[in-house]
């Protein structure tokens, strides 16, 4: 059965890149609705994107969709990860601006404006892209791949010469709410030099040290900490999640990644639909549907559909 949320649920914040103040809010939405932007703030164009792989037009440092109109949304992979793991699949997202909030950095606080508006049913059969054969694309070092299995899977590999972060290994079965325990509340992860160099070229003008983890060698510069020992990796995994929701639905495969990043994962999917037998969409019976990463996260909290 596919879903949506119990009612709507706003967030203020600003954006990483922009640095500009943004209002987004979470409609319900009927069964095959799918993942749809609505840009509020403009005029005599098409304001609806939706949430899809072949919509992205820019993924270097976050993930970006654009319509054929050319109204943009970025920063789309913490809210799109959120809806993954707490299992939605019909939403409304209205935004008066060009980029997500960044809020704290995580999927956290969106999870949690969700579990408090609740989930509904709301008819139709839910269909996942099962992956029938493996599809794997590379650049340089960096490389990820699908491969067929029973569920979904994430499997991933970092590697960054700060010894804060060094090599981090983490692979999950994503059912049985896994991304909410294991993986929300890890934030996005930059080294300092690299703000600096972002923000001379007008980007990460909403980065705080309150919505990142800064590190310089071996050396946390946020104030707290760490949240996890290995939050780089696990943030890695939430944005894989985030950008694979953007396939149309859930995805039963594993992902494997090593050194990939938006762009590797967006490539991936790109290449996955490409290729012929690699993917076919299937209606999921109710073992299937407990081994993707919104199983168990609202449960028993079902609102009555409205």
């Amino acid at each position: 059965m596919q879903t949506s949320l119990g009612k709507s649920v706003s967030f203020d914040g600003v954006g990483l890149h922009s640095g500009a103040p943004v209002h987004l809010r979470l409609i319900p939405a009927p069964a095959d609705h799918g993942i749809v932007f609505r840009r509020t703030d403009v005029v005599g164009v098409e304001p609806l994107i939706a949430a899809r792989w072949d919509n992205v037009t820019n993924a270097r440092l976050c993930t970006l969709i654009e319509n054929a109109d050319g109204v943009q949304v970025s920063t789309i992979e913490h809210i799109m990860a959120a809806l993954a793991g707490c299992g939605v699949h019909n939403v409304l997202i209205e935004i008066d601006g060009p980029e997500v909030p960044i809020l704290d950095g995580s999927s956290a606080p969106f999870v949690m404006g969700m579990r408090d508006a609740g989930l509904q049913e709301v008819g139709g059969r839910l269909r996942a892209l099962r992956i029938r054969k493996t599809v794997e694309v590379r650049d340089g070092l960096a490389w990820a791949r699908l491969v067929p299995a029973r569920g979904m899977e994430i499997d991933f590999d970092i590697d960054f010469s700060d010894a804060v972060i060094g090599h981090q290994h983490k692979s999950l079965r994503m059912g049985n709410g896994a991304f909410v325990r294991e993986l929300m509340d890890s934030r996005t992860f930059c080294r300092r030099a690299d703000v600096e160099m972002m923000q001379q070229n007008g980007l990460a003008l909403g980065g705080t040290y309150e919505n990142a983890v800064v590190v310089d060698g071996d050396q946390v510069l946020s104030p707290g900490g760490l949240r996890h020992k290995d939050e780089a990796v696990r943030h890695k995994m939430l944005d894989a999640l985030g950008d694979l929701f953007l396939a149309g639905g859930p995805i039963l495969g594993r992902y494997i990644g090593n050194r990939s990043g938006h762009a590797m994962t967006n490539k991936l999917l790109r290449a996955v639909f490409a290729t012929p037998g690699a993917w076919e969409w299937v209606t999921l019976n109710a073992e299937e549907l407990y081994s993707l990463p919104g199983a168990g996260v609202f449960q028993p909290a079902l609102v009555a559909a409205q």
